[in-house]
């Protein structure tokens, strides 16, 4: 009998996948962090100013948080050992939902594995067939792909524009469930939703209104409270999701509300269903860090600060910032491939700023996200965008 001849890899496709990436300029390594999350870190065996964190506060490091973790680990071990719903839902998962809820001044609230977690569990289980998801179009993957995982119909209205949503949700009057989503900040502009304007909608249309805080937690609103504190509309949206695993500096996402929003997620949120819950070492840094918002305010007055300066730099040397309002602040370049050989650039000369292309930002918009932290030094601003200036000039980005 002879032998059957060699058959093609079924995954080949993949390799030309990846190989049309890298003649389209996307193709990335991924850097590696040699040590702490610092803003100046040590990436790919070179120091750098670090300006791709999501770090905002510097938390990552904070001695408060570092000590909870190892307390935690040293009286309640390395892991739970059970998903939420069996064995594994410790006294400190339930005491950092009560101090989130409080937080949030909301009812209660629930912790999921991870932000992309929360929005597709929350999405995906509050709404099905015969419904309708009304989002922003910018609005994060994870509320994308939670819609599309629960089968409702998706409308999608134009960028913070709220004349563009009054005309869906005017269409739409004859659907008995629709949800209206969007996020806070968003997360490759850097512009805030003008949420009291879609709240007010929503709510005189009797829709659900929901609201991905992700990147407005520890940054907007009192102590950080997010953008429904900043915009003081306690008590006008249904539901908040945020991040424990930015500003907050640890890792997870939350759900917040009502009681009955959380009791019905605890029942049919699949990632809560289907996941093991947290670590102690996780929840108990969690819970310092809510103690570090609401006690070292001068944290985010940092935060803004550098913020501001930074801007003003970038207005300066006429970068196109495009309408960033906080830290997350980009630099739109347009090519992919231009965006990508300016990151490189820039690497080598000692600033590290993450090229962002197609998919993630719609094509000809491709761009540096640069985020600003609160522990950044001003020496460390200036040098860097003193850098930006040159290799800017260099590519032909600014004048």
């Amino acid at each position: 009998m002879t032998a059957s001849p060699a058959t093609e890899s079924p995954l080949h496709y993949l390799e030309d996948a990846i190989a049309q990436l890298k003649r389209d300029g996307l193709y990335r390594t991924l850097r590696v962090l040699e040590g702490e999350q610092l803003p100046r870190a040590r990436f790919d065996g070179r120091e750098v100013i670090n300006l791709s964190s999501n770090n905002y506060l510097g938390l990552t490091t904070h001695p408060k948080l570092k000590e909870a973790a190892v307390q935690a680990v040293r009286s309640l071990g390395v892991g739970p050992g059970s998903v939420r719903t069996i064995a594994g839902t410790m006294a400190l998962h339930l005491e950092l939902e009560r101090r989130i809820a409080a937080f949030k001044k909301t009812e209660a609230a629930v912790v999921f594995q991870s932000g992309f977690a929360a929005n597709a569990g929350t999405v995906s289980s509050l709404l099905g067939k015969g419904d309708l998801i009304i989002s922003d179009e910018l609005n994060h993957a994870s509320i994308i792909d939670g819609a599309r995982l629960s089968r409702a119909e998706i409308r999608v209205f134009p960028h913070r524009d709220v004349t563009g949503l009054a005309r869906v949700l005017d269409e739409t009057k004859d659907v008995k469930r629709r949800l209206v989503i969007t996020d806070g900040v968003f997360s490759m502009d850097g512009d805030i939703a003008p949420l009291p304007q879609i709240a007010a909608l929503a709510r005189s249309q009797g829709a659900i209104m929901m609201i991905d805080d992700a990147h407005a937690s520890g940054v907007l609103g009192r102590a950080g409270r997010g953008t429904v504190d900043h915009y003081d509309l306690h008590g006008q949206v249904d539901v908040q999701v945020g991040t424990l695993s930015k500003a907050m500096g640890v890792l997870g996402g939350y759900v917040c509300g009502s009681k009955s929003l959380i009791e019905y997620l605890y029942h049919r949120a699949r990632p809560f269903l289907f996941s093991t819950s947290h670590p102690p070492a996780v929840a108990a840094a969690c819970l310092a860090a809510i103690d570090v918002l609401e006690q070292e305010p001068e944290r985010i007055e940092r935060l803004w600060s550098n913020t501001k300066r930074f801007k003003e730099g970038l207005q300066r040397l006429r970068f196109d910032t495009g309408s960033s309002e906080t830290p997350i602040t980009p630099i739109i370049v347009g090519e992919a491939e231009l965006a990508m050989r300016f990151s490189d650039q820039l690497f080598a000369r000692g600033v590290f700023a993450q090229g962002i292309g197609y998919p993630t930002v719609a094509k000809g918009k491709a761009r540096l996200r640069t985020i600003v932290t609160a522990t950044h030094s001003q020496e460390d601003l200036d040098r860097a965008l003193s850098i930006l200036g040159e290799v800017g000039r260099e590519l032909g980005v600014i004048p």
